[in-house]
């Protein structure tokens, strides 16, 4: 049940934005898949190497980049979440194949370091043709709020380029050592990881932990603001426990913008701009928070939004990204991310994975 927002645009950009040629490249993908009926950030969770990882130092990709992450997954028809910058693949020997495309995530950088050197500003180039500058980490030094959007004075977010694993090539010798850190991930994947039982109940549990009362009854999913209480059908009207927990996610999106949270306008009727937005914003809030719980996204088919989405993308690209940064505080509030590692260690490190 959607809770909407205002959609007038902010008098000022906002510091963080990203250059409005960048998110237009980003929507316009985004557009064409979902003109096609596809909507790209919704997967069932996979066993075999579910979350979005770096190929090298085998670290989750962190704040709003699953979701870009998961569009490019889209894009390319790959299975594979594992992802890496150009001097990555450089380093280990391979290159991207020619023709194939980059996928662009958001590293968070202090301004005083985006000024020039290993951290200089210039964007990464979008196909296999050019070096991307930097690596695909997305640690934030100090940090508080990671996500794209309006962002404190002392963070800017710089699009970063990445590739996935399956457009990776070399010769024999460094073929090897791509499959073998492929392989070397997907036993990651599986050390020490719950069996499907055990995390569909630690993911419950993080759901039963929200403070938004749950009710089970009826043959729709909705969150009542006035009540501040979420409804689902019963358990057995599920085609499977995961889709019953990620269609959870989906409406304690939706609660976080009570007044008493993130105080969104949850008012607008049916059909209104305002109503798909918050849509699309629930959407990928619960992307973020079916990542963090290894449940997925598969939530019930809501195409009927697809082409209102579009029509809101086409009116104004920089939505996408300032929804994003909305999801992933209303995702912080429900199921919040590990702490990052120490900044002096960060600052340390060789490898630029995230």
């Amino acid at each position: 049940m959607p809770a909407p927002i205002s959609t007038q645009p902010a008098a000022t950009q906002p510091a963080g934005t990203l250059p409005a040629s960048t998110e237009e490249r980003l929507v316009a993908d985004l557009i064409s898949l979902m003109e096609a009926g596809t909507t790209p950030w919704r997967r069932p969770w996979r066993e075999e190497g579910g979350r979005h990882v770096n190929l090298i130092s085998g670290r989750p990709y962190r704040g709003a980049n699953p979701v870009l992450l998961s569009l490019g997954l889209a894009l390319r028809g790959s299975e594979l979440p594992y992802w890496c910058g150009w001097g990555e693949a450089r380093r280990l020997g391979v290159a991207p194949r020619r023709g194939s495309r980059g996928v662009m995530i958001l590293r968070p950088l202090p301004l005083a370091s985006s000024e020039g050197g290993r951290d200089g500003s210039r964007e990464g180039g979008e196909t296999a043709g050019g070096q991307p500058a930097g690596e695909g980490g997305d640690h934030a030094p100090k940090a508080k709020d990671a996500g794209p959007g309006p962002r404190p004075a002392a963070i800017r977010w710089r699009p970063m380029v990445v590739f996935n694993a399956a457009d990776l090539v070399g010769d024999p010798p460094a073929g090897r050592a791509l499959a073998d850190a492929i392989q070397r991930c997907r036993q990651a994947a599986r050390c020490g990881r719950p069996e499907p039982g055990e995390r569909l109940r630690q993911a419950a549990a993080v759901l039963e932990a929200w403070p938004v009362p749950l009710w089970q009854e009826g043959d729709q999913a909705c969150y009542n603001p006035k009540l501040d209480r979420i409804t689902l059908p019963e358990a057995g009207r599920f085609s499977s426990a995961a889709a019953r927990l990620a269609t959870w996610a989906h409406e304690a999106i939706h609660s976080t913008g009570h007044p008493s949270r993130l105080a969104r306008d949850l008012a607008a009727p049916f059909g209104s701009d305002p109503y798909a937005r918050e849509e699309l914003l629930a959407e990928l809030g619960a992307v973020l928070v079916g990542e963090r719980l290894a449940i997925g996204s598969d939530t019930a088919n809501h195409a009927a939004y697809l082409q209102h989405w579009c029509a809101l993308l086409r009116h104004s690209p920089r939505l996408l990204l300032q929804l994003l940064g909305e999801a992933r505080r209303a995702a912080d509030l429900i199921a919040p991310e590990a702490p990052l590692e120490d900044p002096a260690r960060a600052a340390t490190r060789t490898d630029a994975g995230p």
